[in-house]
């Protein structure tokens, strides 16, 4: 025991110094290397899931641009049918436009004509009727008239677009307009060609109501050619009682 004492005294300090080092660096090293295994088995285990999946998204990138190829060969190939039928659609769109100008469901401006109308301002013969020195609907609806066999492509009373389904009715003292009631003075604006009012003083019966209504009972009616007439859409509703279909016009011979 004493001797195994003196020879550890006899062994340098250095050198126990440098063997506890290398004791302690070896330690170090083995429990490195122990943690090493995992890591490289759990990377190792972890790769081949990583590498199926990067597979099914190439997979399923290369199958989306095959539709993209084919929806881009479908969108050409409506494009190119659409070509044929555009005329057809163009012959459509100009019906539909035609019928809602008829129905009065698109405001109009264009040359044309006002006229306006106004309850007399002549005493009452003792024997005559009040009714006859006042505008009534049976007035309107006549100027109506002859404006319509005058080509006017469209007409309204004070702002009421006229249309198939518009009634001019008396109402007391005020005339009914489809659904507004209306008072004098009574401005019929008709939207139509140049020559209008040309049109309208070669019709007799024209002629006729201007010599009974203003003439003889001194309804007061004048006229003015505007640049621009405008007639407002038809304000009112519609309601659809029954449909047919139309067949094609046949070509004249």
């Amino acid at each position: 025991m004493t001797t195994l004492a003196g020879r550890l005294r006899a062994i340098p300090t250095w050198q126990v110094t440098l063997g506890l080092a290398l004791f302690a660096l070896g330690f170090l090293i083995a429990a490195q290397l122990a943690a090493e295994g995992p890591r490289v088995r759990y990377t190792t285990q972890e790769r081949s899931p990583l590498v199926g999946t990067a597979l099914e998204l190439q997979q399923k990138q290369v199958e989306l641009r095959a539709q993209i190829v084919t929806l881009g060969e479908d969108i050409q190939a409506l494009q190119d049918e659409g070509e044929g039928t555009t005329a057809i659609v163009r012959q459509l769109n100009d019906r539909l436009e035609a019928a809602r100008i008829a129905a009065g469901l698109i405001p109009l401006s264009g040359p044309g004509l006002v006229l306006s109308l106004s309850d007399s301002t002549q005493a009452i013969p003792a024997d005559g009727s009040e009714a006859d020195y006042l505008v009534t609907a049976r007035d309107i609806r006549t100027v109506v008239a002859e404006l319509w066999l005058a080509s006017a492509e469209a007409i309204a009373v004070n702002g009421e677009r006229v249309t198939t389904s518009t009634g001019v009715l008396d109402i007391g003292h005020s005339i009914l307009v489809n659904s507004a009631y209306l008072a004098p003075p009574y401005r019929v604006s008709a939207i139509g060609p140049q020559d209008l009012l040309d049109q309208l003083g070669l019709s007799q019966g024209w002629r006729e109501f201007i010599q009974t209504r203003a003439g003889r009972f001194g309804l007061e009616i004048t006229f003015a050619e505007p640049e621009v007439v405008a007639v407002p859409q038809f304000a009112g509703g519609l309601n659809l009682r029954e449909s047919r279909v139309v067949p094609p016009e046949s070509p004249s011979p």
